[in-house]
């Protein structure tokens, strides 16, 4: 909410030589997005699985079922990273491919495929980001009520510790969760992702055991793996009041609270926002004697994805494609400052040891012609987005890293195929991989071109 950045574009004329030599520069995917082979070598049926072979769930009707079918074409897409001059990949693992009932028996064979792809890796001399949870629970999990009971919790833990076991020697980095907001409130009060479910008491339980499980898994790692660096990854906004009305600025305060302030102050202050908590009312979730101590364990970084800023009514709500200069195929506004003032405020009000950009990125239609996709408005995007990186740098910022979002165009949740992200244009009927001009700048920028 502060106005410090509003109409500053950032300086386009960013180097790689801008950052420092350490700076991690990557690219991330997510295994429900990419992989595919989802009824292939032992793994179990996950809630997007699920929710995915419902009527009217998924924008075009698609599912994961074949992806880019990742799985089978892993070298492929190994070598487009290298050919990019990219050397951090992040990236996640689909727990029912290594756990198909998120209890019990391991699947050697779903561990084998990231024992492969973490090999590759390594031969290719790129770094690997591990993440445990991007949204694909074990469905036999959910049955049994899944990020709503606390049991789960105790399951993804010894999925933490197993992982860890057989893999944490190899990482540069491993992340608990993705986005817990989305799991819980897209998933749990709205309804529009997996599992589907419609009840904001549910969804607030569904936060704090996602938080808890968070804790929980990094203080169990941390025992084994002291060296290890743990994370969570959060997607976060700077707040604004549509109008300069008393009510719009209250209500964007407790916004923020909710999209932001939820999950930074149990993990830097060991406490709920107390205007939230207030607000929730009868929805607030059940709290065990100890849970906040747990949730907030030192952590080595937080992930920030980073895609718009949003605004908040207590009236209409702000109509983005009527008041913003460009906006993308999801209908976000394109505000790269925004992300500078986020990390600037993250930095000042929380104090992390370090911030990483584990997600940035934008959906624009795109033509293969030629053999060519031209992307100018990406090229554009990801351009100023790493100048805003620049920026908060310059003001004092831990920023140690940017990923960008994403390697390959790929299934886009609830929209399906029909939204693309990727530095790499994928042709769903053929698998054909083509770099976007997008890709290729990444690429030279990276390169020093």
């Amino acid at each position: 909410m502060n106005d410090r950045y509003i109409g500053q574009v950032p300086e386009l004329s960013v180097k790689r030589a801008d950052f420092p030599t350490t700076f991690a520069w990557g690219v991330a995917t997510a295994a429900y997005q990419i992989e595919g082979a989802a009824q292939e070598g032992g793994r179990g049926e996950s809630i997007w699985d699920r929710f995915c072979a419902q009527t009217g769930t998924i924008a075009d009707g698609s599912s994961g079922l074949i992806a880019c079918d990742h799985y089978h074409r892993m070298p492929q897409d190994v070598a487009l990273i290298v050919a990019m001059g990219v050397e951090n990949y992040r990236f996640s693992i689909a727990w029912p491919r290594v756990q198909p009932d998120g209890e019990g028996a391991w699947n050697e064979d779903g561990f084998a495929f990231y024992d492969r792809l973490l090999s590759t890796l390594a031969s290719r001399g790129i770094k690997a980001h591990l993440t445990l949870n991007h949204w694909d629970l074990p469905q036999a999990l959910q049955d049994k009520g899944g990020w709503a009971a606390r049991e789960t919790c105790a399951c993804f833990v010894r999925y933490a510790q197993e992982v860890a076991k057989r893999f944490g020697h190899r990482l540069a980095s491993l992340v608990t969760h993705n986005e817990p907001w989305v799991v819980a409130i897209l998933g749990h009060q709205d309804g529009i992702f997996a599992p589907g479910l419609k009840a904001r008491s549910i969804a607030f339980q569904v936060a704090h055991h996602l938080l808890l499980s968070h804790g929980m898994a990094v203080a169990a790692v941390r025992k084994t793996h002291p060296n290890l660096q743990l994370g969570i990854v959060l997607n976060l906004s700077p707040i604004y009041p549509a109008s300069a009305s008393a009510a719009d600025i209250a209500k964007a305060k407790l916004d923020d609270g909710y999209i932001v302030r939820w999950y930074m102050d149990p993990l830097f202050k060991g406490a709920y926002p107390q205007d939230v908590w207030a607000d929730l009312g009868s929805d607030a979730p059940i709290v065990h004697d100890g849970d906040m101590a747990t949730i907030a364990q030192p952590l080595d970084f937080v992930g920030v994805n980073y895609y718009t800023r949003n605004f908040s009514s207590s009236g209409n709500p702000w109509d983005v494609r009527a008041n913003a200069a460009r906006v993308t195929d999801m209908g976000w506004e394109v505000f790269p400052q925004g992300l500078t003032e986020l990390l600037v405020r993250l930095h000042e009000d929380y104090a992390p040891k370090a911030l990483l950009v584990t997600e940035n990125g934008a959906a624009f239609v795109d033509e293969l012609k030629d053999g060519r996709v031209v992307d100018p408005d990406r090229l554009d995007y990801l351009r100023e987005h790493i100048a805003a990186c620049a920026d908060a740098i310059a003001q004092g910022v831990p920023l140690t890293g940017y990923f960008a979002w994403s390697l390959l165009d790929n299934f886009e949740w609830a929209s399906g195929y029909a939204k693309r992200f990727g530095l790499v244009y994928v042709d769903y009927n053929t698998q054909q991989r083509v770099v976007k001009s997008s890709g290729q700048w990444y690429a030279d920028f990276l390169q020093g071109r």
